[in-house]
């Protein structure tokens, strides 16, 4: 496949990494040194799965000057979610896929607002993963999957096909039976810890230790429950206690991508996530009284971040 990995972070450079050593054209977009040194020294995938160092290295800021592109995966912040949507928008052809690996639980709509349904699949992934400097991605923990789908369910050949692209990178993935279920499964996990590690400036070890900090999690993930089943998302009946069991099975000193933007004074994905789920909650007559503390005491240092990039 011609694939474009549009945005070389944690996620878009493990994958990327994977599917180019499969012997795919893969092309990278980033920009300043990180593009740099990618371009220079090719882009090192440091994993628990093994090493492999993608050189030479298509890498590029600029997806205009890509034809015929059979796949873009976009691992950018979900904020940037609707620039890029424009920016990729003049260069799909008829049958270009197009799928977002990001944390949000209506990317797909986002994207609809901006190019044409007929390219957008469902999607999602788990991994932990990260820049570690400039050129390197650092894998460091649970095993790296990409589930993914139509938006009606159904198993078209360029699902098939897909799926068949991954499985031949090594690359664990499932196509779903119900994407928007799967999408919110994991949706429920990343907003569970990930601002109110922010809040905390403790890891997913440090939280589940501290029995107060343990019950605010389970409060945010009960709201969020509360609000998928408001929007008619059909989430398993144990889904919290499993995600639970996934956060406690991490690394102790676990953190999430939007806990360490917030920590290190960047824009994050703090509206996608918790600001979603207390929007929602309004439109739905849900109350969400643990998301909204964690969001409006987050927000004034999201908004003096947006206003300094």
């Amino acid at each position: 496949m011609n694939i474009v990995i549009y945005g070389t972070g944690g996620v878009g450079g493990y994958f990327g990494a994977r599917l180019a050593q499969a012997g795919n054209n893969v092309t990278f977009i980033a920009r300043g040194k990180h593009l740099e040194a990618i371009k220079q020294e090719g882009l090192q995938l440091k994993s628990i799965n093994g090493d492999h160092l993608v050189n030479p290295a298509n890498a590029t800021n600029k997806i205009s000057t890509i034809k015929n592109i059979d796949l873009i995966i976009i691992s950018v912040k979900t904020w940037q979610l609707s620039e890029v949507a424009k920016i990729i928008k003049p260069v799909l052809n008829e049958d270009t896929m197009v799928i977002s690996l990001l944390n949000g639980c209506n990317n797909h709509e986002i994207l609809a607002s901006i190019i044409d349904k007929k390219h957008i699949l469902g999607g999602l992934c788990k991994v932990v993963s990260f820049v570690e400097n400039y050129g390197v991605i650092n894998h460091v923990a649970y095993e790296p999957t990409i589930v993914f789908g139509e938006l009606n369910n159904n198993k078209t050949e360029r699902i098939l096909q897909l799926e068949k692209v991954l499985k031949d990178a090594k690359i664990t993935n499932k196509v779903a039976d119900d994407i928007q279920k799967e999408i919110w499964i994991k949706y429920l996990y990343i907003t569970t810890v990930s601002a109110l590690g922010a809040l905390t400036r403790a890891s997913h070890g440090e939280m589940i230790a501290s029995p107060y900090i343990k019950n605010m999690l389970l409060k945010t993930a009960e709201e969020i429950y509360a609000v998928a089943k408001g929007k008619g998302v059909h989430l398993p009946k144990n889904i919290i206690e499993k995600q639970f069991e996934i956060i406690e099975s991490l690394p102790y000193e676990t953190t999430a991508s939007l806990q360490r933007d917030i920590m290190d004074g960047k824009p994050s994905e703090l509206e996608a996530q918790n600001g979603t789920i207390v929007r929602l909650g309004k439109e739905l007559g849900i109350p969400t009284p643990t998301n909204d503390l964690i969001y409006f005491t987050l927000l004034p240092q999201e908004n003096r971040a947006r206003k300094a990039k």
